[in-house]
């Protein structure tokens, strides 16, 4: 829908180590050495006859005990599950966030959670103050590079947000040859052996210069992971106004302007932002196309978007770039950026069922050794590093937070969709920004993809490529060997959906859409 305006305690830890009581001693130890219960050495015949028949019992007895209880542990330890699943609402002990990358090994034998008072810890802090937007002349500051080459006008009467860019290279060289995307992108630079072949044709003269048209996106959707992206961007792709670039996910905003690509694998080379408008130059071509009158249909109206799925969510780089900074969120944020460049975006935000959405990002990326009681065992961990981070710090701070978010085997935070929703709405219009539920997407497609075309002002289609569109095959579905796993542990899902529940509430809320509450998933 469009949106309207708008640890704790003291664990008692089981111990599963049983000591057996040993005889009596005396308190003369200097004088005779201590007798135990295993020392046979003077359990002789003679010693036999001389006890009681009650304490020859007591010691058979004592054995057949000590016998019984490692035959127990021995079978325990084998059962699978049993140490996965912790007796609900036990307490826990407060975890230690680290600091390292490496993810944290807690053991949910010995750490239990109390979900419903960590319901009520999230409930109350989830009643925070909107965050302060920076001021724009700070968010400019940060990248003395990026907003010079984005003017602050764009050209009127032509429906995306392109302007003129001076050409003051030669027509004989590449205009494509340091652009990192084509370097890494075996798809993108098959793209730019393309856009270079014609790319002076597509020149305006002006006074005696070169220009080239340059353009943003119109659109951005900019999340969930798992929540059905990839398939909206390639349906969106076969309307004729719609001119994508071949990168589904560019990052650029969240990561490669910063000169990452995987955190996890470091710094690595900046991607200037001349590599990222690249990728919009078939859009651009084609609008100039139409600005020269070479081609016959309206290319005013084209538009062109992008679906990097982190672009709502994943604000790591200010932590890799502020390292000494007594900030605990983050005090820039992407769409401070893309607002900047561009006030006028349009915002698409397809969401899903946050417990469904955690365990299809578990079966897509991890690779090997997944079962419903890894899966289990790693939310149980998550929860648990969640739950420690509140106790000491905000809501917001817990979500952001790049220690937490690397330390957690599974990405419990991106489900909190509020949290970063009400971020998006400190910078955007709220008619700016479409939501939407995957579940409505896939239930009732025809309905949910006009309410997106209405959005975006897309014309109507023709029945011809109406037909196409809906017969399109799903992109991105589970793998055969994922699907075959079946569904989630009902203790897994009941924990998730606990924790859930304040998040989902408040989103429901502030989008005043019941559905949001997915109580009925």
């Amino acid at each position: 829908m469009l949106l309207s305006d708008c640890k704790h305690g003291s664990n008692t830890q089981m111990d599963h180590t049983h000591s057996l009581h040993s005889l009596p001693v005396t308190k003369n130890y200097g004088k005779r050495p201590i007798r135990t219960l295993f020392d046979f050495r003077r359990l002789s015949l003679t010693n036999l006859r001389s006890v009681s028949k009650v304490k020859v019992v007591s010691f058979l007895m004592g054995l057949t005990l000590m016998f019984l209880i490692m035959a127990s542990h021995i079978l325990t330890w084998d059962r699978k599950g049993l140490l996965l699943t912790p007796p609900p609402y036990q307490p826990v002990r407060p975890v230690v966030v680290p600091t390292s990358t490496a993810a944290a090994e807690v053991s949910s034998e010995n750490m239990l959670i109390d979900v419903k008072l960590l319901v009520k810890i999230i409930g109350s802090k989830l009643q925070y103050t909107p965050r302060k937007v920076p001021d724009e002349k700070d968010v400019v500051g940060t990248n003395s590079h990026l907003f010079p080459v984005i003017p602050r006008h764009f050209l009127p009467g032509i429906k995306s947000p392109c302007w003129y860019e001076e050409f003051s290279g030669e027509l004989s060289t590449d205009p494509y040859r340091r652009n990192h995307y084509a370097l890494r992108t075996k798809s993108f630079k098959t793209v730019c052996g393309q856009l270079r072949t014609n790319f002076h044709q597509h020149l305006h003269h002006r006074g005696g210069k070169l220009f080239r048209l340059r353009c943003l996106p119109f659109f951005y959707i900019v999340g969930q992971p798992k929540c059905g992206t990839t398939d909206l961007f390639y349906r969106l792709l076969l309307h004729p106004e719609v001119k994508f670039n071949t990168i589904k996910e560019p990052h650029w905003w969240t990561r490669k302007r910063f000169g990452y690509i995987r955190f996890k694998d470091g710094f690595q080379e900046t991607f200037p932002v001349e590599d990222y408008l690249d990728l919009f130059d078939l859009a651009a071509h084609n609008i100039q196309e139409g600005i020269s009158g070479n081609s016959s249909g309206d290319h005013r109206a084209l538009i062109t978007g992008e679906a990097s799925a982190s672009t709502m969510w994943d604000n790591q780089a200010w932590s890799y770039l502020h390292r000494d900074g007594e900030e605990t969120e983050p005090p820039f944020l992407a769409q401070d950026f893309i607002h900047t460049a561009q006030p006028g975006a349009k915002i698409i935000i397809m969401l899903r069922d946050p417990v469904e959405r955690l365990y299809s990002d578990y079966l897509y990326f991890k690779m090997a050794n997944k079962s419903t009681e890894d899966f289990h065992q790693k939310v149980v961990e998550s929860v648990q590093l969640f739950q420690s981070c509140l106790a000491e710090r905000s809501l917001r701070s817990c979500a952001y937070n790049t220690s937490l978010s690397n330390a957690m085997p599974v990405r419990l935070n991106l489900g909190m969709y509020v949290v970063f929703l009400l971020d998006w709405l400190t910078v955007f219009h709220s008619e700016q920004i479409l939501v939407f539920r995957l579940e409505d997407y896939a239930a009732n497609f025809k309905v949910t993809i006009k309410k997106v075309f209405d959005f975006l002002g897309l014309s109507p289609l023709s029945e011809q490529v109406e037909a196409a569109l809906y017969k399109r095959p799903k992109s991105n579905t589970r793998r055969t060997a994922d699907r075959n796993l079946g569904h989630m542990l009902p203790a897994t899902s009941d924990l998730l959906r606990e924790f859930h529940q304040p998040f989902n509430h408040k989103l429901a809320s502030v989008l005043d859409n019941k559905a949001f509450h997915w109580s009925n998933t």
